[in-house]
């Protein structure tokens, strides 16, 4: 939960993104402004036309003018609500845009460790609902808060300036209302932040329940997460009614107490007409400036109740703006002389941000020689796909240092570090887009630098190297969109086209988390040999999980407990390492790929045809 702030402070923190449009917000201000004082004047013609225009012996002529002069103020007000709305709308909306680019800039540059501790719903919620409030606030909320609040007190100094006795009536129901709305600010702000929390958890569950729709019919249970979505979406619902409880009840008091006042004040008004203290123009005049002050008196509970909830829409955006990114940039990057790609762990811990005291990596110390392919090895648990993600700056090192050719990766721009390593992950995420737009993701080709290429040139030998040629039969070949996540395609298939993802980078460092698991062996074998000579002199390390990934690697680390315990060849630990022998024994057995095997046997058909 945010901490606690006051709501002149949470706003104040909008001012920088205000600032460039303020003049225009305050025409739009000025505008509503003039609108409710040009309402506060008709009721002051209303008492010259009943004192002066409608007494006996007073000419028609007075009456028509009175009445056009209503008329005319009445067309004015219309002209400046109509202002106040084209000066602010196009403010407001640069705004939000602004805050939700600024927004999405920053989840981009947050580390890892922060997504892994925040829903996608809650994140998705403060980059749409809640700013979209916001620019709903600003453009009519903020405004009519201020014009509503100033109309109110413009509007009692004129009562009191027709008649004293009636205005303090009128004023003395207003301390029960500044009394009860302080109260109703306290509930409010609790309740309004507790449902924009719980809308952030149900678009998180139902973003789950998209993306997990094959598993959830796989095992039947798409009635208990229907029943788990139900749970939270009628948490959800008796929140909003207590909101609506809140805001009914304030709404009640702020309507109820001023009409008692107003109807305590007729009676009191009529026995001041009936004596001579007041006259009836201007007792007219008083009721029909007490209705243009009712209105916005009623509306306070509408207003204040958008102002309670854009502040906790402001909270919840700055909460994530205020996050800090910890994996930065040096003010002085620095560069090998040379880049070789000599990768190198010098006495690497790491533990994860939640359990400090847990590390699961201990003093790992390996060094991967420039164009060495490595695999690395170990039980389940053992720490392989954390030390992967070190190598990208994905995660820190807690204690100790990575080097690619002697320069600590700290040291490097994060942006040029994630150019020299390319990265291809089990669990593959491809983006609702086309298999060439997936592809060239990472791809730094033509001006960008001198070793990329045009970009289908790119294209083709990356498809070509990951054995992804399925891609060219698509219904739309290469530009055909893959759909969300790349679900539409074979775990085989998305696995290939995510590695070709990371061949088409060019890197220096290839960092593959067993990206080959759902290939069959003889792709995986074609896969390796094209890898050797399109990424020649490219250093990699490899997770592997099968024998036949192991037997292709140069070396292999054995990785136990968090803790490099044996590096050599596959022959080598075999013989020396009892532990390895139990790893190699315990891998699973080769995966088939129908798609793969299909596409093999069209290949050999098309081999003995020629």
């Amino acid at each position: 939960m945010a901490k606690q702030t006051s709501f002149f402070r949470s706003v104040s923190r909008l001012y920088p993104h205000v600032k460039p449009v303020l003049p225009r917000l305050f025409m739009g201000l000025l505008c509503a402004l003039l609108a409710s004082v040009v309402a506060l004047t008709i009721p002051q013609v209303l008492r010259v036309l009943v004192n002066d225009s409608l007494r006996p012996g007073a000419t028609t002529e007075a009456v028509w003018s009175s009445a056009g002069v209503i008329l005319l103020l009445g067309i004015a007000e219309a002209v400046l609500v109509a202002l106040r709305r084209t000066f602010v709308i196009n403010p407001a909306t640069t705004v939000e845009t602004r805050m939700r680019v600024s927004l999405y800039s920053h989840l981009q540059d947050l580390p890892v460790s922060f997504h892994d501790r925040w829903g996608s719903g809650q994140l998705l919620s403060r980059a749409m609902t809640d700013l979209n409030f916001l620019r709903r606030w600003m453009a009519f909320g903020a405004i009519m808060l201020v014009v509503t609040t100033l109309t109110v007190v413009i509007g009692v100094a004129v009562m009191f300036t027709m008649c004293w006795q009636l205005a303090l009536i009128f004023l003395a129901a207003a301390a029960p209302v500044m009394v009860y709305g302080f109260r109703f600010r306290t509930r409010f702000s609790k309740v309004a932040r507790r449902s924009q929390d719980q809308a952030g958890d149900l678009a998180t569950t139902v973003e789950e329940s998209v993306h997990g729709i094959r598993v959830l019919k796989a095992f039947g249970r798409s009635r208990e997460a229907l029943e788990n979505f139900n749970g939270q979406a009628e948490e959800l619902r008796r929140t909003e009614i207590a909101k609506a409880r809140h805001q009914a009840t304030f709404s009640m008091v702020v309507t109820l107490l001023p009409e008692l006042a107003l109807g305590a004040g007729l009676v009191v008004g009529i026995l001041l007409v009936s004596s001579g203290q007041l006259s009836i123009g201007a007792l007219v005049a008083f009721f029909a400036t007490a209705a243009v002050i009712a209105a916005p008196v009623e509306f306070s509970g509408m207003l204040l109740a958008m102002a309670l909830t854009a502040k906790s829409a402001l909270d919840r955006h700055f909460e994530v703006m205020d996050a800090e990114n910890t994996i930065t940039s040096p003010a002085h990057p620095d560069l090998p002389a040379e880049l070789r790609g000599a990768l190198r762990f010098n006495d690497v811990t790491f533990a994860f941000e939640d359990a400090p005291d847990q590390p699961v990596l201990k003093g790992v110390n390996l060094e991967i020689r420039p164009g060495e392919t490595m695999a690395l090895v170990g039980i389940t648990g053992s720490g392989k796909s954390a030390l992967l993600q070190l190598i990208p700056r994905l995660y820190d090192v807690t204690e100790g240092s990575i080097t690619i050719d002697g320069v600590d990766l700290r040291d490097f721009s994060v942006d040029e570090l994630r150019s020299v390593v390319g990265v291809a992950f089990e669990d593959t995420t491809l983006f609702s887009s086309s298999v060439r737009d997936n592809v060239l993701l990472g791809a730094r080709t033509g001006r960008e630098t001198t070793g990329g290429g045009e970009p289908d040139a790119v294209l083709a030998e990356a498809l070509d190297t990951a054995q992804a040629q399925f891609a060219y039969s698509l219904p739309d070949g290469l530009d055909t969109l893959i759909g969300d996540e790349g679900l539409s395609l074979s775990g085989g298939q998305r696995q290939r086209i995510a590695l070709a993802r990371a061949i088409a980078a060019k890197p220096r460092v290839l960092v593959l988390d067993d990206p080959l698991s759902a290939l069959d062996v003889n792709t995986e074998e074609r896969v390796e040999s094209r890898l050797r000579k399109v990424l020649a002199g490219t250093t990699t390390l490899i997770v592997a999980h099968r024998p036949s990934t192991v037997a292709l690697a140069d070396r292999v680390a054995l990785l136990e407990e968090g803790r490099i315990a044996a590096v050599g060849t596959h022959a080598e630990l075999l013989a020396a390492s009892a532990h390895y022998r139990y790893v190699i024994a315990s891998l699973g057995t080769e995966p088939r790929d129908l798609d793969t095997e299909l596409s093999a046997l069209e290949d050999d058909a098309e081999e003995v045809i020629r």
